[in-house]
C-alpha cells in the first residue's frame, strides 16, 4: 500500500508521540458569568447543561439566585452573537441560522421587558392552581409591577406528554420560580431544586398545606427544608382543610357546620412582593442572560457539528498514515507511539478547524504531552492487547506482528484525534487568554473517548476496516465482525 505524505511537515513527524493539547483554555467569561455546561442540551431537547458560574463580587443574592446587571446581560447577548456569526462564516447556508438570528434579536428586546414572569411548579397535587388563584386574588399581580403567574405541568410523572426536562426548560424562561412541596423533600424534588439552582434560577420553596400538620410537626418539616436546600422557604396554606365548628345553645342544642378557613399566604406575598418591587429589572436581565447562554450553547452545538464533519476525514487520513508506518516497521507495543501516534501536523490541522492557532513547536508539545498521558494511563498496552485478541479470534494469516502494530497505531491515532476534537469543542470561539494545558481535563477527555471506543463490536469492525486498508491485495485475510 502506498501512502502519500503530501505535507512536508509530516516527513519525520511519524516519530512523534501523539497527544492532546488543551489550547488557550477558556477564561473569556461573559463579563462576570461563566459558560454553560449541560444546559444547552435543554435548549435542543437533549437534557440539562448546568451553569458553571463566575459571579460578580458585588451582586446581590435574592431568592437564592445571583442577579446580574444590564451590562452583563448585554455582554452575554453579544457573545452569543459572535458564535452565531462564526457559524454563518463556516456554514453560510446552515438551516438554523435564521432562527438563531431571530431569537438573538428578541433577546435585545427582552432587556426592556416590564412584565415579570413567575413560574409555579411542583409535583402532582402540590396545589399549584389553587396557589395561583389565591395570589391573584391577593392583589399581588395587580401592583405597580405587573406580574404573570405561569403554572407548569406536574413534575415527576412517570408517563405523559411532558417530561421533567421539558418542564424545567420552560421554567428556565421565567424570572422567578415558586416550587411547591407538601412536606419534606423527596429525592426527586431535591434533584429538581438542584437543577434550578444550577440554572441560576431565582426561586422560593413553598411548603404548602402546612395546616395538615400538627404544630410541632410543621416546625420540624420547615426546619428540615431550610437545612436541606438553604433556600428561601416559606410555609403557606393556599386552601386550608375545612374545620368543623360546633356551637352550643343556651337550651342545650348543638349546631355543627364546616367552615373554610381563609388562605394563609401572607409570608409568601410579603417576601415575593418585596423582591419583585425592588429587583424587577435585575430579574429580567438575569433571565435574558440565562436565555442568551442557552442560545449560545445551541449555536455552539451546531457549529461543533459543522466542524466535526470537517475534522472526521482528517482523523481518518492520519490514522491510516500511522497504520501504514507501523505496519511497515513493526515496533514493540510500548514504543508504538513513536511511529503510530498522532503527529504534530494532525494537531495543527484539527486546531485550524477549531480556531486554535498552533505553531509547530506547540504542536510538538501537544504530541509529547498526549504520548506521556497515554503511557501513564496504560492505553497503549490495553489497546494492543484488545486488538491482538480480536485478530487471534479471526482468520488472520499474514504478518501477524506487523498487523497488530498497524491496527493499534490506527486505533490510537483515532482515539487521540477524537479526544482532541472533543476537547476543542468545549473551548470558546474567541480565545485571548494564552496557551494553558489543563492536564486533568485532558486526562478525563482521553479516558472518556478511549472507553467509548473499547466496545468489542466497534473493535471488530475497526479491525476489519484496518485490515482492508493495510493489505487490500491479500484475499486470505478475513476478519468476521
Amino acid at each position: 500500500m502506498v501512502v502519500k505524505l503530501q505535507r512536508p511537515i509530516l516527513v519525520g513527524g511519524l516519530g512523534l508521540s501523539f497527544s492532546l493539547w488543551m489550547l488557550q483554555s477558556w477564561h473569556h467569561s461573559l463579563e462576570q458569568l461563566g459558560e454553560l455546561s449541560l444546559l444547552s442540551a435543554l435548549a435542543v431537547g437533549g437534557g440539562l447543561w448546568l451553569f458553571k458560574h463566575k459571579l460578580p463580587k458585588n451582586s446581590s443574592e435574592q431568592l437564592n439566585g445571583m442577579l446580574v446587571d444590564r451590562a452583563t446581560a448585554e455582554s452575554a447577548i453579544a457573545n452569543t452573537g459572535a458564535v452565531i456569526n462564526q457559524l454563518a462564516q463556516e456554514s453560510e447556508n446552515h438551516p438554523a441560522l435564521e432562527t438563531l438570528r431571530n431569537q438573538l434579536a428578541q433577546l435585545l428586546v427582552e432587556l426592556d421587558r416590564q412584565e415579570l414572569r413567575v413560574a409555579v411548579t411542583g409535583g402532582q397535587l402540590a396545589g399549584k392552581s389553587t396557589l395561583i388563584q389565591v395570589l391573584k386574588s391577593s392583589g399581588l399581580a395587580e401592583t405597580q409591577q405587573k406580574v404573570t403567574f405561569q403554572e407548569t405541568a406536574s413534575l415527576f410523572k412517570e408517563a405523559g406528554s411532558h417530561s421533567d426536562t421539558d418542564i424545567l426548560a420552560e421554567v428556565a424562561k421565567s424570572d422567578a420560580v415558586l416550587f411547591l412541596t407538601n412536606g419534606d423533600l423527596t429525592d426527586s424534588e431535591f434533584q429538581a431544586l438542584q437543577q434550578l439552582k444550577a440554572l441560576n434560577q431565582p426561586k422560593i420553596l413553598v411548603f404548602n398545606k402546612q395546616d395538615q400538620y400538627l404544630p410541632d410537626e410543621r416546625a420540624s418539616v420547615l426546619l428540615s427544608l431550610k437545612q436541606r436546600v438553604l433556600d428561601h422557604v416559606v410555609a403557606v396554606s393556599a386552601c386550608p382543610v375545612a374545620i368543623k365548628v360546633r356551637k352550643y345553645e343556651v337550651d342545650g342544642a348543638v349546631q355543627e357546620w364546616m367552615e373554610q378557613p381563609a388562605p394563609d399566604i401572607q409570608q409568601l406575598t410579603q417576601e415575593l412582593g418585596e423582591v419583585l418591587a425592588q429587583q424587577s429589572s435585575q430579574l429580567v436581565w438575569t433571565t435574558s442572560t440565562r436565555e442568551a447562554l442557552l442560545l449560545k450553547a445551541e449555536a455552539k452545538n451546531y457549529l461543533n457539528e459543522v466542524r466535526r464533519d470537517r475534522a472526521t476525514p482528517i482523523i481518518e487520513q492520519y490514522q491510516w498514515i500511522a497504520a501504514a508506518a507501523a505496519f511497515a516497521n513493526p515496533v514493540p507495543a510500548l514504543d508504538i507511539l513513536a511511529t503510530a501516534a498522532i503527529n504534530a501536523q494532525m494537531v495543527m490541522d484539527l486546531g485550524n478547524i477549531y480556531q486554535q492557532k498552533l505553531s509547530w513547536e506547540q504542536a510538538q508539545t501537544v504530541a509529547r504531552t498526549m504520548g506521556s498521558l497515554m503511557l501513564k494511563l496504560g492505553l497503549v498496552e490495553l489497546s494492543t492487547k484488545a486488538i491482538g485478541t480480536v485478530l487471534k479470534s479471526n482468520a488472520v494469516t499474514f504478518v501477524a506482528g506487523g498487523l497488530v502494530q498497524g491496527v493499534s497505531a490506527a486505533y490510537l491515532t483515532r482515539v487521540a484525534g477524537l479526544s482532541l476534537v472533543e476537547y476543542f469543542e468545549q473551548q470558546e470561539i474567541a480565545l485571548d487568554s494564552g496557551n494553558n494545558l489543563n492536564l486533568d481535563k485532558l486526562r478525563q477527555t482521553l479516558q472518556k473517548v478511549f472507553h467509548q471506543n473499547q466496545q468489542i463490536a466497534f473493535l471488530q469492525g475497526f479491525v476489519k476496516q484496518s485490515v482492508k486498508h493495510l493489505s487490500p491485495e491479500v484475499q486470505s485475510v478475513e476478519v468476521v465482525g
